[in-house]
């Protein structure tokens, strides 16, 4: 593994910091709306810590948290600490259709910021 590589799988310095902006930012995720890991994390200040994102997503507390209007790129469901079937009930009754555990309308439902 280079030493890039490793460097960028290190938490932030300021771990805390960087979780309070990724939740400040999936706060802001309109109904019926999602956006990408590497969405949450170029928005949150740390566009290659899509991987982290994705583990603060998993291990979410904060409740109230639309953690299941994050996706993987390409709008694949990705992982979610309740399960792919939870997720994808929870976006369909938020009117997001999910097929084969991909997002039918992922270029209209994306949400950039």
């Amino acid at each position: 593994m280079s030493l890039r590589r490793a460097r960028d799988r290190r938490p932030p310095t300021d771990y805390a910091a960087f979780r309070n902006a990724v939740y400040a930012v999936v706060a802001r995720i309109p109904p019926g709306r999602v956006a990408t890991y590497g969405d949450i994390a170029r928005l949150a200040g740390r566009p290659r810590g899509a991987r982290l994102v994705g583990r603060l997503m998993a291990d979410a507390t904060a409740p109230g948290l639309p953690c299941h209007r994050v996706v993987a790129a390409g709008g694949a469901l990705g992982g979610y600490g309740s399960g792919p079937a939870f997720k994808t009930a929870q976006l369909a009754a938020e009117g997001v259709i999910v097929r084969r555990g991909r997002l039918a309308e992922f270029r209209t439902r994306r949400w950039v910021g």
